[in-house]
């Protein structure tokens, strides 16, 4: 019975081809449009949490706290608070964290032979490298012995070394920081942009000691990098961090405290609920053509059930019951609609494929919201064909063959 109901469906469909397609272009537009857009808001929250993943979703960064003087305030950073023994002592004596380095960082102009490149200079302890998830691609990464001797010894991030290097190997190559020569022990793996746009890998790794010492003159550390033992434990990390560093610095109970601590965590759940945000606003737009796309189903069907009224009478007259009727207008609608979602599915994934491959947007093709896209097309159908076939399953029989 399914079957000659569709069979009837198609050949119905199949009288006025054209109609019938432009009837199914608001469905395909739809359908196209909504896999196309969520395609590309998927990408954009997978960006950002590779963005995110490259930083560390548990990591939390110290930095010296503000100071006022003279009724002015200045930012972070305002103060000398953190030192390297604070880093230990956080490592040490806290057990919801994993690791902590020290860390400086200085923009300083790099020569190697007689080329020359702008980069910043950071000064970490070994514990870094497993902190942010950063391996050496070539040579070594620095070591303890290094820091303990202050040793004159550099990795050097992938921009660096195709600026300063071309094809030749680094290793064991001599740059030159303020005068002083460093030997290249490593080069770092590729860690890419960040979601501001900033270069990770435009970078010079350095012992912080070093930098203390020779490049900085300083005895104090401009921030202290630390991992919790995992992301569950990163709020624990961070107040235990704040009651130790509070007991270390002699902070009285009244008093602010002379740091902050950066959740890196909590920077990624915000930019991660804006790239949610924005693909939820993006398949909502695309998603009116949905309903226009029914809209013009409902439509036509009306005038379809209109135009083949005698036919209802003739199909009532030889036996035909009011539900027969009903699910063959149904049937044609959801027809029309479920072709429109098949064809909208192959226009949604190709536009994104396109997208992605030609204007180089990250595009993330989810096979759940294919598979809803194509049941709500469907779904439209039903809704939107529900009205005119009951329409022509209530006509009178009588009236409908006398009807010209």
């Amino acid at each position: 019975m399914l079957l000659m109901t569709l069979r009837i469906a198609l050949r119905a469909l199949a009288r006025n081809k054209l109609r019938s397609f432009l009837t199914m272009l608001g469905i395909i537009i739809g359908v196209g449009a909504v896999i196309a857009m969520v395609a590309i808001g998927e990408g954009a929250k997978a960006l950002v949490r590779a963005q995110i993943a490259s930083l560390g979703t548990n990591v939390l960064v110290i930095v010296p706290g503000t100071v006022t003087q003279g009724g002015v305030r200045t930012g972070f950073g305002g103060v000398r608070t953190l030192s390297d023994s604070d880093a230990k002592a956080i490592m040490e004596e806290i057990p919801s964290v994993a690791l902590a380095s020290p860390a400086l960082r200085q923009v300083n102009q790099i020569v190697a032979g007689n080329l020359n490149w702008s980069t910043v200079v950071q000064g970490v302890a070994p514990e870094f490298q497993q902190i942010r998830d950063w391996q050496a691609e070539e040579g070594r990464f620095i070591n303890q012995a290094d820091v303990d001797g202050a040793a004159k010894v550099a990795l050097i991030g992938k921009s660096v070394a195709d600026n300063l290097f071309g094809n030749e190997d680094p290793i064991d190559a001599v740059i030159r920081i303020r005068k002083i020569p460093f030997r290249v022990i490593g080069v770092l793996g590729a860690k890419g942009q960040t979601g501001q746009g900033t270069d990770q890998d435009d970078v010079v790794m350095i012992p912080y000691t070093t930098m203390q010492k020779r490049i900085m003159r300083i005895t104090h550390v401009q921030s202290i990098v630390v991992s919790a033992v995992s992301a569950e434990k990163t709020q624990e990390a961070q107040q235990q961090i704040t009651s130790l560093l509070r007991q270390r610095h002699r902070i009285q109970p009244d008093q602010d405290d002379d740091f902050f601590i950066r959740n890196l965590s909590d920077i990624a759940e915000a930019a991660s609920n804006s790239a949610k945000v924005m693909a939820i606003l993006l398949g909502s737009i695309a998603s009116v053509s949905l309903l226009v796309g029914g809209i013009g189903i409902m439509n036509i069907m009306l005038v379809s059930v209109t135009e083949r009224t005698r036919e209802i009478g003739i199909r009532m007259a030889v036996g035909a019951r009011s539900r027969d009727i009903m699910y063959q207008f149904l049937v044609e609608a959801v027809v029309m609609a479920a072709s429109g979602g098949l064809i909208g599915i192959l226009l949604g994934v190709g536009s994104s494929t396109v997208l992605n491959r030609v204007a180089q947007w990250p595009t993330l093709i989810s096979p759940e919201i294919v598979a809803l896209a194509f049941f709500f097309s469907a779904a439209v159908g039903v809704f939107f064909g529900f009205y005119p076939a009951q329409k022509a399953a209530h006509l009178d029989p009588i009236e409908a063959l006398r009807y010209e």
